[in-house]
């Protein structure tokens, strides 16, 4: 993760202090002021895990202030902190046997939404066992359909199927894809009439894909290769 700060004046570890951010909301802290009690109340074993250094005079590490957390939280770089982290689950998880299946879905932060500001909105993409792999954050004047490909990008996709809802249906998606060597499920609803059309009229029963009609809508597999 690279530091921002600038070197004059640095008392505490960058990794260290995102290390510990982490930990304590990792541990139900869900506002600075409650990462700044959670390092406050920290055992020193605790403090030496993540890089704190004692103080040369009194061998004790000092616990960082909310204040530090704070402004550390506001100068780090999402993007490259979601890539560290997604980089970091996938090298320490060891590939699940079978096909890899991957889902793409967004959610919205809660408790996130100011009075100036809107809630803050994320893309992941996990595994369906509940291994987060990526996520990012989506620009507040766009929606989810322009970040999945930057989502996907540091993944490998060689053999995979991705799943998604109907709002990833795109041909931009699919093509993608396919570049990638994945295979994908995609969602196809009547708000694309002539697509969802064509795919209703196709020879299921002759044909080695697979659907499923439900409430009108259809779900189709499709192979990249």
């Amino acid at each position: 993760m690279p530091d921002p700060r600038a070197r004059r004046g640095i008392r505490r570890p960058w990794a260290a202090l995102l290390t510990a951010a982490a930990a304590a909301v990792l541990a139900g802290a869900a506002s600075i002021t409650a990462i700044g009690e959670w390092a406050a109340d920290a055992p020193q074993r605790v403090l030496a895990l993540p890089g704190f250094r004692p103080d040369p005079l009194t061998g004790l590490i000092r616990p960082p202030h909310a204040t530090t957390i704070r402004l550390v939280l506001a100068a780090v770089d999402g993007e490259a902190l979601d890539r560290a982290i997604g980089d970091f689950l996938q090298d320490r998880k060891a590939p699940a046997p079978g096909r890899k299946v991957i889902a793409v879905d967004g959610t919205t932060l809660r408790g996130s939404r100011t009075t100036g500001r809107p809630a803050i909105a994320l893309i992941a993409a996990m595994t369906h066992s509940g291994q987060v792999l990526t996520q990012r954050q989506i620009d507040g004047k766009s929606n989810e359909i322009p970040a999945f490909a930057p989502l996907l990008d540091g993944i490998d996709l060689t053999g995979a199927v991705i799943t998604a809802n109907a709002q990833h249906t795109q041909h931009d998606h699919a093509t993608y894809l396919h570049r990638r060597g994945a295979h994908y499920l995609a969602v196809i609803k009547r708000n694309h009439p002539a697509l969802h059309e064509k795919v209703r009229r196709l020879p299921w029963r002759a044909s080695a894909w697979t659907t499923t009609n439900a409430d009108a809508d259809t779900t189709a597999t499709r192979s990249a290769a």
